[in-house]
């Protein structure tokens, strides 16, 4: 109240402001420490009566160069002044601010100073958190040089106190703020230019070479720093070519113990006891890889496995391994619960490698490991390695229904986030993983295991359901639709969308959708920021697994979007297998095609046991699919669904159905149509060509009747002849006999004609009263009156013969 009071008329905050000029120290000294106060009181109503009043600010920073009293005061009451008074620090800034904390802290003692460098860092931060204009100000007038000092280490023995890691702490923050920009909401694509140019212009001072000393050379700095470092890293080198290949260059240690800085953050990333520490250098691998194609080729080229086993080398080897035998080695050690852990921090390493590359993907696919002693079969993919290392991990996770160790909480998260992103759009990885059978029976398996947690569920499901989506196999058993059946019949489709569900509704996958900033380092929580809390193991609830820094790393903004893109393709194409089975398969059976040799009765016969097994499977289909499509109604695409769009879901699928099932019966009557008017048709065709053959015959019988007249014409004839003369008897004997063998040939000639022609229509006409009779047709009502006519033009030639 007494502040509201005092600051409520402007000419007392002007009155206060105007005895900073007087020339007794006291009545300076007391003037901050009562702006101070009220500043901290009614910052709003303070920092509005500084503004209008004529030369306020410039008053506050004439202070800076005072006493060291007075100036340590002045620097307290800027820091509260600048933290969000965008207006304010753009005067503090022209007032010439950045040469003023410089030279403190340069006369100080840069890091090995005390708490007034740790007050200037702070003010700085005030005057560059979210703020575009004052970055570019400091990069183009004051540089990067002074700051990159700061973090510069002095001395063969460094000591590492509280109040000088408090200190790099805010330098490392100085850092991270011009890396990731000012944070301007109205031009970001001049904010992505800013961030770049000072990315460049860090790296060309020479602040990778600060960074990786603090983060992986000074193993005594504490953990916090080594972490900030790392992480700082990540951020100068993401996005940004010519820092990508910096860092791809760069080497530490000294000789003959030279390596790759990849290596040896590498190295850290496996063999480190801090959690935290894994998280930081894993992070650097994570931006080092993003959009990296060209990155993520190199460090795979080097996955070349050893020729002999490198499980115990010593330091001076291990230097000489290249990344990817270090990595390998790591990823294949033993089967033990700490290497374990080694194996699911390196497959963290390898998920990155892997993530959107599907060249690297197929390369990895393919790599041979050397078989384990006790086993005499062949090589061994990494692949299978490493599902069975995930099977291993769960006899030591859920012993005694409860993990038994910090590392069991992130082995099998860490492993399964490997296969979810190998698996991703890669046929080849799936196809790898189905190689072996035990592979789908485990995650099954893992999938309803009552001891895992949501995530190892959750995450196990979508490394199934991508079995399902990148499937392109065509044998049974490996096929998507046999893989939805078998997810069928052993978890259920409700409990196996259910696994989703639960794992977006845990803290730690929801944490990713706000993005984590980090809190001001302040006097107020400076002490606190440097001791890293560790996870309380006995802690018998889930907080542990909410605030556990692995998990919280694994389950990042990128990789949950991935699972829910994925999450969504793979319920559409579990739906479509199951609307649809085996719906697009366009190949005959081979069943339809009528073997050689084999007889009309047997292959209709063969056929009607086809279709009635046809018929069974497609009913038994029907039948799981009406269940299914109500079972995937009820349950939706989340329960974020109302029940009446439940409701409305299963309505559509039934109306589906119903449709699909009418579609295909009446497809089916349209082809029995087609084919009856067909037979139909031949059967018409045979009866004309009946017809026509019987009157043929008539023909013949006629042309063979006339013959035989004129034969019998011919002998009465020749007997005229004969008693006419004895001398025309030999002739009349040759010319007769010649005539009647003329007329037998041509006859004989006829009638094989004849035969031959009746001996076919007779086999057309079985097979037609064959096909009538099974199409239900009466063959001897079809045939009745066809000889009539014939029969009655017979008898009516008699009569006239006779007549």
């Amino acid at each position: 109240m007494n502040t509201d009071l005092l600051s409520r008329e402007a000419d007392n905050i002007s009155l206060l402001l105007g005895l900073l000029t007087e020339d007794d120290f006291y009545i300076r000294y007391y003037t901050l420490q009562i702006l101070t106060v009220l500043l901290t009181n009614s910052p709003n109503r303070l920092q509005e009566a500084i503004l209008i009043i004529p030369r306020g600010i410039t008053r506050l920073m004439d202070m800076l160069m005072d006493r060291e009293v007075i100036r340590n005061e002045a620097l307290l009451l800027l820091t509260y002044l600048t933290r969000e008074a965008e207006e304010i620090q753009k005067i503090v800034v022209f007032e010439g601010a950045f040469e003023k904390i410089f030279s403190i802290i340069k006369e100080e003692g840069g890091s090995d100073g005390g708490v007034v460098v740790q007050d200037c860092l702070e003010l700085l931060n005030n005057l560059l958190r979210n703020n575009t204009s004052n970055q570019i100000l400091l990069r183009e007038t004051v540089g990067f040089d002074p700051l990159i000092t700061i973090l510069k280490l002095r001395g063969s023995t460094y000591r590492f106190t509280q109040q000088k890691t408090i200190s790099l702490l805010s330098a490392l923050e100085t850092i991270k703020l011009l890396i990731t920009g000012g944070g301007s909401q109205t031009d970001a694509s001049k904010d992505s230019v800013d961030r770049l140019n000072n990315k460049t212009v860090l790296v060309q001072k020479k602040l990778l070479d600060c960074l990786l000393v603090l983060g992986i050379e000074s193993q005594w700095a504490p953990v916090t720093v080594r972490c900030s470092a790392l992480r700082c890293i990540g951020d100068i080198i993401a996005g940004h070519p010519k820092n990508l290949d910096a860092i791809s260059n760069k080497h530490l240690g000294e000789e003959p113990h030279v390596e790759p800085a990849l290596n040896s953050i590498l190295r850290l990333i496996l063999r480190t006891s801090s959690a935290q520490e894994f998280v930081a250098a894993d992070y650097v691998f994570k931006r080092f890889c993003e959009k990296n194609v060209e990155g993520q080729t190199m460090l795979a080229s080097t996955l070349i496995p050893q020729p002999h086993p490198m499980t115990h080398t010593q330091l001076e080897e291990d230097v000489k391994l290249s990344f990817g035998s270090m990595l390998l080695r790591g990823l294949t050690l033993s089967e033990n619960e700490g290497d374990l852990e080694t194996c699911s921090r390196a497959a963290s390493v390898l998920s990155h490698l892997l993530g959107d590359n599907i060249h690297c993907k197929d390369k990895v696919v393919k790599i041979e490991l050397d078989a384990p002693a006790q086993s005499f079969g062949g090589s061994e993919l990494l692949l299978h390695r490493i599902v069975k290392y995930l099977a291993v991990s769960s006899s030591v996770s859920y012993k005694d229904g409860k993990g038994s160790n910090s590392g069991s909480l992130y082995i099998q998260p860490l492993i399964l986030k490997l296969l979810v992103t190998w698996l991703a759009d890669c046929p080849s990885a799936v196809s790898c993983l189905l190689d072996s059978r035990p592979h789908l029976t485990y995650l099954l398996e893992l999938v309803s295991h009552p001891s895992a947690n949501v995530y190892v569920k959750g995450l196990a499901a979508t490394v199934l359901g991508e079995c399902v989506l990148y499937n392109n196999a065509s044998d049974g058993g490996r096929d998507p639709f046999s893989i939805v059946d078998a997810i069928s019949q052993k978890v259920g489709l409700t409990s196996f969308f259910l696994k989703f569900d639960d794992m977006q509704r845990s803290c730690v996958f929801s944490a990713s959708k706000s993005v984590r900033h980090s809190t001001p380092l302040v006097r107020s929580n400076s002490a606190s920021v440097v001791e890293i809390e560790e996870i309380d193991q006995n802690d018998p609830g889930d907080h542990k697994y909410e605030d556990h820094p692995i998990l919280l790393s694994t389950f990042d903004a990128e990789f949950v979007d991935l699972i829910r893109k994925l999450e969504a393709d793979i319920r559409e194409s579990i739906v479509e297998i199951y609307s649809n089975p085996k719906s697009k398969v366009a190949v005959v059976p081979a069943e339809l095609d009528q073997k050689a040799g084999e007889n009309e009765a047997h292959y209709i016969k063969r056929l009607k046991l086809f279709l009635e097994s046809q018929c069974t499977e497609i009913q038994d289909l029907l039948g799981r699919n009406a269940a299914l499509a109500e079972d995937l109604a009820m349950k939706g695409g989340g329960n974020n669904l109302q029940p009446q769009k439940s409701i409305a879901g299963s309505e559509r699928v039934q109306f589906e159905t119903l449709k699909r099932d009418l579609e295909e019966a009446s497809q089916r009557l349209d082809i029995l149509k087609a084919e009856n008017v067909e037979l139909e048709s031949k059967a018409s065709m045979y009866k004309n060509l009946a017809a026509k053959t019987e009157s043929d015959l008539k023909s013949l019988s006629d042309a063979y009747n006339s013959l035989e007249q004129v034969n019998i014409q011919l002998e009465k004839e020749v007997k005229s002849l004969k008693s006419s003369g004895s001398s025309l008897a030999v002739d009349i004997e040759e010319i007769k006999a010649e005539a009647r063998e003329e007329a037998q040939t041509e006859c004989e000639t006829e009638l094989n004609d004849l035969l031959v022609c009746l001996g076919q229509e007779q086999s057309k006409v079985e097979k037609l009263s064959a096909r009538l009779l099974e199409l239900g047709e009466d063959v001897d009502q079809l045939l009745e009156g066809i000889g009539d006519d014939s029969g009655q033009q017979e008898g009516d030639d008699d009569d006239d013969d006779e007549d």
